[in-house]
């Protein structure tokens, strides 16, 4: 269907814009709040408020793409995003840290309404192909990412070269790739994927009559299905957002330049994104669990090894492995979950979803500026270590033992 084509890669160029304008800046974010504040132990706070702003939003996405419609609600989101990085990048110009943070609240919020870009190109096709089309739109990732870092620099020096200080570039970068992702959704996506959806009428999990109601959400979080997808994405998100947001800051402790950090972050944006077509398939030739199970093994050793890593060589393995241990469990989870909701059920839960997810980005960058001065980048690495055995359980439990309504959610 050739509907299907143009909604999967329009949603593939909203999610390149959408995190080009999120990494330019999150880069440097860590840095300016240190800055700021005036406290390493706040380099976590704008971060934090950040991914706050997305849980806050998250839910309301989910409602509003049911009221509205799917093109206009990603549409709305970029257009706040925009909104948040001007005042983000007027903040950091006047060195004031309520106006920087409140600026990352509206970018964190605009981050989630692209992130549900994923479950939307899932929704419009049939089930054996949902986990390639979920790794498309995450794979859009991929040229922002890489292209967002290595922007910091060139911004930074555009902004001196008109008097501003240098950091104030990457967010008044981030203003104009909202705004493109913005225009181009609402000219491009379309047939409305709500309405593509409805007529595709793909079953849920379990057998249900086409009038009746959808189910309340305390009963799907009872599904074990449900459960797994949830439960492994949240916490290779935490783990991943806690170990991430910190490493700028643990490398200008050991004298790193910009221009280090900026590659680091590119190899993690790579390992986040790059290899997502690779994932999609695996989840769909072998089943979600064992996505999961290989996802949370690869961010246990990206935990392990960032208690060893100080020079470019290994921070930039460390922050691979952990980006692409947390694209394995996102793209299982994510597709794990479309395939245990009804076409009724999907925006709402899945914005629920995306709510706790960046609740909890939120909290481990809060806690990881606490942690990294009061015991340092290593400790950090053991609780990723840690923390990931879970998922990993959870991945091999589903992959041995699968639902047997529904043998595709292995």
């Amino acid at each position: 269907m050739p509907f299907r084509r143009r909604i999967k890669w329009t949603l593939f160029a909203a999610q390149s814009f959408g995190s080009a304008g999120f990494l330019v800046s999150a880069t440097v974010t860590p840095i300016v709040g240190a800055a700021l504040s005036g406290t390493p132990s706040w380099a976590g706070v704008p971060a934090a408020f950040y991914w706050t702003g997305g849980a806050c939003f998250a839910f309301l996405w989910g409602r509003l793409m049911d009221r509205i419609g799917r093109r206009r609600t990603i549409a709305t989101g970029l257009s706040i995003g925009m909104i948040g990085a001007a005042i983000a990048s007027a903040s950091v110009v006047a060195g004031t840290f309520a106006g920087f943070i409140g600026g990352l609240v509206l970018m964190g919020a605009a981050n989630t309404a692209v992130q549900l870009a994923r479950f939307v190109a899932a929704e419009v096709h049939p089930r054996a192909e949902r986990g390639r089309a979920i790794a498309t739109v995450v794979m859009g990732g991929t040229v922002g990412g890489i292209l967002g870092p290595l922007l910091v620099t060139p911004t930074s020096r555009v902004a001196e070269s008109f008097g501003l200080p240098r950091l104030a570039g990457p967010y008044a970068a981030s203003v104009g790739f909202f705004l493109a992702g913005s225009l181009m959704v609402l000219a491009l996506l379309r047939p409305e994927p709500k309405e593509l959806a409805l007529a595709l009428n793909e079953p849920g999990p379990l057998p249900r009559s086409d009038g009746q109601a959808a189910r309340p959400v305390r009963d799907i979080l009872r599904d074990q299905g449900v459960q797994v997808a949830v439960l492994s994405m949240l916490l290779a998100q935490g783990v991943m957002s806690t170990l991430m947001v910190i490493s700028p800051l643990h490398m200008i402790g050991h004298q790193h330049p910009l221009a280090n950090i900026s590659a680091v972050m590119s190899s993690h944006v790579i390992g986040m994104y790059a290899f997502s077509m690779v994932t999609g398939k695996i989840a769909d030739a072998w089943g979600r669990g064992p996505l999961i199970a290989v996802g949370a093994t690869i961010l246990i050793a990206a935990g392990l090894g960032a208690t060893q890593s100080e020079t470019l060589g290994p921070m930039s393995l460390v922050l691979f492995l952990l980006g692409l241990g947390w694209n394995f469990c996102y793209v299982g989870g994510s597709t794990l979950l479309s395939d245990r909701l009804t076409q009724t059920e999907r925006a709402r839960v899945q914005g629920l979803n995306d709510s706790l997810l960046t609740g909890a980005s939120a909290l481990g960058s809060l806690l990881s500026g606490v942690a990294f001065g009061q015991v340092g980048y290593p400790f950090i690495g053991v609780t990723v270590a840690t923390v990931a055995l879970i998922p990993l359980a959870l991945g091999w439990k589903l992959a041995v033992a699968p639902d047997p309504l529904n043998p595709a959610s292995r």
